[in-house]
């Protein structure tokens, strides 16, 4: 079967059903469905070959990631991302490219993709301020999508980004309306745009309150289990420790729960806990009544959100670039209550 008969059978048109396909935003998630769900019961595949030689175009697209051991991306999260945008690539026939390159060597990278043409477009992963990747990948001219922003990068791009700065906001709002005015953050490494955007909205909601900031109560660290139980730990063992954390991964949590449990403490009722990024595949936050209240948001969202913008890209390029800021829910769980009386 192929396009036409699956649109005469849908009763939409050829571009409406690629549209689907391909995970577009502007079709209504009712339609996207109902061709998906026709698709997989008429078996139809998009002929990638056909559609290379129709178009000219490699049918793949590029994640460029360095060999860097404090880089972002060792964790879950990125597997989350990569899952949601391979199901967009898939539904348009399109293949993943994972390059994984030495330090400092991404430049040469895309430059080699752009020469050979054997990628239409690149997905930009963990932006740093001032991202040098932006103005390269304009240089060269090769479509591309950053997984959150570059705070002053000097041309203009096209991003999918939490909204990072309120989330932590509201987080850290939650705690001090529940009385906690000694707030541990434990952040992401703080070059990169996002933690940058997180440590702003929790030092917002310390000045609404009036509350001075500590630097002996903000980390920034690698997003790993043992860095965030040692944070958790050493703000613990301070002669007037934290009575709340708000932490930047899953990752930190599970650390900073066994440095919680370590001092005999319980979560919940002798330290609040608020954690971001609680919704991925194979880590659950608990099944019907979430351990840790969080701020999430769907990493294999964005995923899919980034890969149709990308794809949408490729397919009409456009001078003015798009973008799309996705609000995290705060999700009430069992880690968070008022502050307790330790007199």
């Amino acid at each position: 079967m192929n396009l036409k008969d699956l649109s005469r059978k849908l009763g939409l048109s050829p571009t409406t059903v690629s549209r689907a396909l391909n995970g577009y935003p502007e079709v209504n998630e009712a339609t996207r469905e109902k061709v998906v769900a026709a698709a997989k019961l008429h078996n139809y595949k998009p002929n990638t070959r056909a559609i290379r030689l129709a178009t000219g175009r490699a049918m793949a697209v590029g994640h460029v990631i360095p060999v860097e051991t404090r880089h972002e991306i060792v964790n879950p999260i990125f597997a989350d991302f990569i899952a949601g945008a391979g199901e967009t690539y898939s539904r348009a026939g399109y293949d993943l490219i994972l390059s994984i390159v030495p330090d400092g060597d991404e430049a040469r990278v895309y430059r080699e993709m752009k020469s050979r043409g054997n990628v239409d477009g690149v997905i930009v992963h963990s932006p740093r301020q001032v991202d040098f990747r932006i103005g390269l990948l304009h240089e060269i001219a090769m479509p591309f999508v950053v997984h959150g922003r570059a705070t002053g990068a000097a041309q203009a791009y096209s991003w999918v980004d939490v909204n990072n700065r309120r989330a932590f906001r509201r987080a850290a709002g939650f705690l001090l309306d529940l009385g906690h005015r000694r707030i541990g953050l434990i952040n992401g490494l703080e070059f990169m745009d996002f933690a940058i955007r997180r440590r702003t909205g929790y030092l917002e909601a310390l000045a609404e309150k009036g509350v001075a900031p500590e630097p002996g109560l903000m980390r920034s660290i690698e997003m790993t289990e043992s860095l965030g139980y040692e944070a958790a730990r050493d703000m613990l063992a301070q002669p007037n420790p934290p009575t709340a954390f708000l932490l930047s991964s899953m990752i930190i949590a599970l650390g900073a729960r066994r440095a919680i449990e370590e001092r005999g403490l319980v979560m919940g009722r002798d330290i609040s806990v608020i954690t971001h990024d609680d919704d991925l595949s194979y880590m659950k936050n608990g099944t019907d009544v979430p351990i840790f209240t969080a701020t999430r948001s769907s990493v294999r969202e964005a995923g899919r959100r980034a890969a149709a913008m990308l794809l949408e890209t490729i397919a009409t390029p456009s001078p003015l670039p798009t973008s799309q800021l996705l609000e995290a829910e705060l999700i009430i769980g069992q880690s968070t209550g008022p502050v307790p009386n330790r007199s």
